[in-house]
């Protein structure tokens, strides 16, 4: 079976034995008090792709390179070229039958995260990297164009001024001349309508009684009678 492995445009000399692609979820446990736990469904994460590719320093019958044979120090330098840019790329897995029929493509638009470069006697002059990619995005930011339109502010008319309140003017006293028989009881009962309110008469008229009983009156004293 054809299977190919491409970081952008470059193709790797040496079919890495296996790729792990993870697609990370984001689903959240959330413990209720009387119901236990639940999960909220939420929208996949970034996936995460990982591999291990050999890179031969020399050329191999099983290896494969589009426009002649290059070095592990020319894919190393596309590698670092890929991490510095800080640009997101395409990172494409090709599958076909032995009779070329496409089985099924991998095609996803990555960052490189991190890489490793592995040597050891196991493996001679070649070098292994270890290769971790990155699920990328395409997003912006969204702008809103605002147009603020100023409002003309009319001032309300002053209010009319009330009408001033004028304060009754203060009842009329009323004098009365005391005859032969008149007591305050008496006097206090015909203008108040209840004798009981005399003392609002002895009170007014200080200069009348001179310290006098309220029982004390005089045919010809005369008398200021206060509101009731």
């Amino acid at each position: 079976m054809a299977y190919m492995f491409y970081l952008k445009k470059c193709l790797l000399p040496v079919t890495p034995k296996d790729c792990k692609i993870k697609i990370n979820g984001k689903n959240k446990k959330v413990t209720l008090i009387n119901e236990g736990e639940i999960n909220i469904l939420k929208k996949p994460g970034l996936t995460d792709i990982e591999f291990e590719c050999l890179l031969p320093n020399v050329r191999y019958p099983f290896a494969v390179y589009n426009s002649g044979f290059q070095n592990a120090s020319y894919f190393l330098d596309y590698f670092e070229e890929l991490k510095v840019t800080q640009e997101p790329f395409q990172f494409i897995i090709t599958r076909a039958f032995p009779n070329g029929r496409a089985l099924y493509n991998t095609n996803i638009k990555v960052s490189l995260e991190d890489y490793q470069i592995q040597e050891g006697a196991d493996i001679g002059f070649d070098v292994k990297v270890k290769i971790s990619l990155k699920q990328w995005k395409d997003y912006g930011t969204k702008t809103v164009a605002m147009t603020i339109q100023q409002k003309k502010v009319v001032a309300s008319p002053e209010p009319a001024p009330r009408p001033v309140e004028s304060s009754p003017a203060p009842p009329q006293q009323t004098t009365y001349t005391v005859v032969r028989g008149d007591c305050l009881w008496a006097i206090a009962r015909k203008f108040y309508g209840n004798g009981a309110l005399y003392p609002k008469i002895y009170d007014a008229n200080p200069n009348v009684f001179k310290g006098r009983s309220p029982n004390l009156i005089y045919a010809g004293d005369v008398l200021v009678i206060p509101p009731a």
